[in-house]
């Protein structure tokens, strides 16, 4: 198989167990492919952490999951030195944390405090992992998916600016429809009935795949005026009184150059999985709200108002003339 088409099956093959949430397993393979991290925010039971699991299964990757607690140290994330004692003879070892694995889920990332946060997010940004004064490189393929409980607000620690700026997306998840409602429940069903233990085997699709589909998504072509419309629409964030009163309203801080990167790199994972060479300005529009949803900082206006930032991001979509 080309490497679209192992992709594609896996995203088949996930799909199947994890039902009505397709456009969230699209943003993990895009997240995945564009070698980002992921901010999924979404109510308890909508299969945040089922989509990450069978996302191991069916991909030749280790995964590790991490709870975040109030009492969580920065050391439970990263590793530390250990004292080991053999013939007499003593000497410290690395012993890593769960943060060294290929994917790795931090639920309910807000539930720490902001050292233990920062400890996970310097493993995102820098890609390794630094323990008294050695570092530490973290595996060549690497991703994390953060989850938020977005109405169970007491006892977190909501992230900082600064820090959600390093996500890649921040993907939004809603309920799935009646008809999905009911094939999870027989889906559930069927695997409660299932006397073998762990299912059918399944053939994983190795890492190469993934770095394989990384180099022709780089070569997506991306034209002048295509480019142009993505720096608008950054533009868009940061200077809103050329556009419209009201986004001056509503904008108090803009996306950073984060945001055009990760715009440029979405848009042509999107554009690859649908099988083109070449980005298209409705490509943009579509992943648009999950790379630019938590880099707009909103106004004491906009939030009296109940303006969130899918409404401004579909305003700003509206109002940027397409070159």
């Amino acid at each position: 198989m080309t490497p679209r088409e192992s992709i594609l099956e896996l995203q088949k093959q996930i799909g199947k167990t994890v039902l009505g949430q397709e456009a969230m397993i699209e943003r993990l393979l895009i997240g995945l492919l564009a070698n980002g991290n992921l901010l999924v925010e979404g109510l308890p039971g909508l299969a945040k952490t089922r989509a990450i699991k069978m996302l191991s299964r069916f991909l030749d990757a280790g995964l590790s999951r991490i709870q975040f607690t109030p009492d969580l140290l920065p050391s439970d994330i990263t590793g530390s030195e250990v004292y080991y004692t053999a013939e007499g003879k003593g000497e410290f070892r690395f012993q890593q944390g769960p943060v060294f694995n290929n994917l790795v889920l931090a639920d309910e990332i807000n539930r720490a405090p902001a050292k233990v946060q920062a400890a996970l997010l310097e493993a995102m940004e820098e890609r390794q992992v630094t323990v008294a004064g050695k570092t530490h490189a973290l595996p060549k393929l690497f991703l994390v998916m953060a989850t938020q409980n977005p109405i169970e607000q007491e006892g977190t620690y909501p992230l900082p600016e600064a820090q959600l700026d390093r996500f890649l997306m921040h993907v939004s998840v809603g309920y799935s429809d009646s008809k999905a409602e009911r094939d999870i429940m027989l889906l559930v069903r069927g695997e409660e009935a299932d006397t073998t233990g762990g299912g059918t085997a399944v053939m994983r699709i190795s890492q190469d795949v993934i770095f394989a589909t990384r180099q022709e998504i780089h070569a997506i072509q991306v034209a002048d005026a295509v480019a142009q419309y993505i720096v608008a629409l950054i533009e868009a964030t940061r200077y809103p009184e050329k556009y419209d009163k009201d986004l001056r309203k509503w904008i108090q801080v803009g996306a950073s150059p984060r945001g055009t990167i990760g715009l440029d790199k979405c848009s042509r994972a999107y554009a690859w999985l649908r099988g083109r060479d070449h980005v298209r300005p409705d490509d943009v529009q579509a992943i648009v709200h999950d790379v630019l949803r938590h880099r707009l900082i909103l106004s004491y206006d906009a939030q009296a108002e109940g303006i969130t930032p899918n409404k401004v991001i579909d305003k700003i979509v509206q109002l940027v003339a397409v070159a």
